[in-house]
Parts: C-alpha cells; sequence; structure tokens
C-alpha cells in the first residue's frame, strides 16, 4: 500500500501584489498604519512570499519602513 508523503508542502496559491492590484505607485514613510502591515509582531518586515507583493513593491515597502525606522516613527524592534 502506498502512503503519501506528508512531508513535502502543499502547494500555496499564487497571491497577487497589493499595489499591481490597486494601482499604487508611490509608498509614503509616514504612513505608519500602512507599513505595519508589513511587518510582523516583532516588528521584522515580512518576506514577499507571505505577503504577495512583486519584487518593485517589496523594494519599495523595505525602503519606506527602513526610512520610517530612521526617522524614529517605527521601531526597529518591539520589546
Amino acid at each position: 500500500m502506498n502512503r503519501p508523503n506528508n512531508n513535502q508542502p502543499t502547494p500555496a496559491a499564487p497571491k497577487n501584489c497589493f499595489f499591481c492590484a490597486n494601482n499604487i505607485n508611490a509608498i509614503d514613510y509616514k504612513d505608519t498604519l500602512f507599513l505595519r502591515r508589513f511587518m510582523n509582531s516583532h516588528a521584522k518586515i515580512v518576506s514577499p512570499r507571505r505577503t504577495g507583493n512583486c519584487a518593485k513593491h517589496q523594494r519599495m515597502v523595505t525602503n519606506a519602513i527602513k526610512r520610517a525606522r530612521t526617522m524614529a516613527l517605527l521601531s526597529y524592534t518591539i520589546k
């Protein structure tokens, strides 16, 4: 009897980029509530695999979060 291999992850459904779908071309680093959407509970930037962002928009999100951290609008870590 053949048993299925449960060690392999199931393929995830492809996610669509939020910014491409809503035709957003600029990300404001001062909009901290929006940027927190792309951070986890430990204030780390979430990967594009999880958020579904394309490479172009993930770079824009990352730069905006880093800028907001430099300006002390977002924290680097949460203790």
